[in-house]
């Protein structure tokens, strides 16, 4: 009764009439993800080791969503959501739509639908990420290679925002800037836009995904990728496709995941990457396992790398240990220029949460990500760095965070 008294309230202030709330459901839906960390930069080279104490946001979210049955069999649906920035010192504004957005019509056809949305390939990680606990994981910053907050770059690209294509810059090839600082749809982990989406019925426990980012972004007549040296316009699109199957009660599931991304790091090229992933729950312990390789085309050649990693979960009380453990490759192809060479990165996170409920649950937990010499992996959201700046360790920096996590979901 409450959430619907909540919907009402914000339709309201929306301007929406009450009329449409009674031709459809509309609820208000949301989480609230908060950790408490102290976190600590290694010493390396002529930097010192630096503790801080930090509360952090783990992408805690709200949103609008809704379904109308249609007859036949179909039903209509929207979802609009948005960030919630609960740290005022993040400077992060709260963006309508910024998260998971669109409309669709779902039916014994499958579900077909447009906007905004994660990738059939990032949505491979619910099956095998069961090893995380709050924000401190290996997902987008090992797997998934997520750029850094600040200005040290993911070893795979600099993930700039430039206006009417995309560039090299001399150490990696930008591969996150087709959109000037939209911050969306561009390297494998991330959410497309402009997008269109189709998602299989499920057969047997298997499953097909395809999304389509259009070519919205293509570069006006007469403006190069990059500068006149390439001499073509940028004219950027993505596909992202997957196939997964659950079976055994839902205890086994895999999926595999394959992208081509036209034109995003060179004219006339296809970056592409491929994964697998998935687990089992054996009752006692609950196992994931991943496995990605990409390889992004910048003008010198290829660059690529690989990560994979492994997750367990076991029951303890009401809530379960969970702990994962996981690495990312060293680039060494030609295309990566200077990026080349001892980039990679360990990672290392355990610890136990515990659930009050289906919505509420508390977690403390220890993870750490060790970089090779030329390494800057790294978590998004940590407090400023050692020196100060942007939270981006500096080369070969180890990270260590220390966290007690809560979430409520509503």
């Amino acid at each position: 009764m409450q959430k619907k008294l909540l919907t009402i309230a914000v339709a309201g202030a929306l301007g929406a009439p009450g009329v449409a709330l009674a031709q459809s459901s509309v609820e208000v839906y949301g989480t609230v993800h908060m950790s408490f960390n102290n976190v600590k930069w290694g010493a390396v080279g002529t930097t010192n080791s630096t503790s801080k104490w930090d509360v952090a946001n783990h992408a805690s979210n709200y949103g609008l969503r809704g379904r109308e049955s249609l007859g036949g069999g179909m039903t209509a649906w929207f979802q609009i959501e948005q960030n919630a920035p609960l740290e005022r010192s993040n400077n992060v504004a709260i963006t309508p739509a910024s998260r998971n957005s669109a409309v669709g019509i779902q039916g014994a056809f499958g579900n077909l639908f447009m906007g905004q949305w994660t990738t059939p390939w990032a949505d491979l990680d619910g099956l095998w990420s069961v090893g995380t606990v709050g924000g401190w994981g290996p997902v987008t910053s090992i797997i998934g290679r997520r750029e850094t907050t600040g200005a040290a770059p993911n070893p795979y690209c600099v993930n700039g925002h430039l206006s009417g294509g995309v560039a090299t810059t001399g150490t990696a090839p930008v591969c996150d800037a087709v959109e000037s600082g939209g911050g969306v749809g561009h390297a494998f982990w991330r959410r497309v836009s402009q997008a269109v989406f189709y998602q299989s019925p499920v057969f047997s426990g298997i499953q097909y995904k395809v999304a389509y980012q259009t070519n919205e972004s293509r570069a006006s007549n007469g403006v190069s990728i990059g500068g006149s040296a390439f001499g073509s316009t940028a004219n950027p699109s993505l596909w992202s496709h997957s196939v997964q199957w659950s079976g055994m009660g839902g205890a086994a599931r895999v999926g595999f995941g394959y992208d081509r991304h036209n034109e995003f790091t060179a004219p006339r090229t296809t970056d592409t990457g491929y994964t697998v992933k998935g687990g089992y729950n054996f009752g006692v312990i609950d196992l994931g396992l991943a496995y990605e390789k990409m390889t992004y085309k910048s003008a010198a050649g290829d660059c690529g790398g690989t990560g994979s990693a492994v997750a367990i979960a076991f029951p303890v009380a009401t809530g379960a240990v969970r702990g994962s453990w996981s690495k990312a490759s060293d680039l060494n192809d030609p295309g990566c220029g200077a990026a080349a060479g001892n980039n990679g990165a360990t990672q290392v996170n355990i610890g136990y949460e515990h659930r009050f409920s289906k919505r509420t649950q508390v977690g403390i937990g220890y993870a750490r990500i060790d970089n090779d010499t030329a390494g800057v992996h790294n978590w998004t959201g940590l407090p400023t760095n050692s020196g100060g700046a942007a939270n981006g360790p500096v080369a070969g920096q180890d990270v260590r965070v220390i966290s007690l996590n809560m979430v409520h979901r509503f």
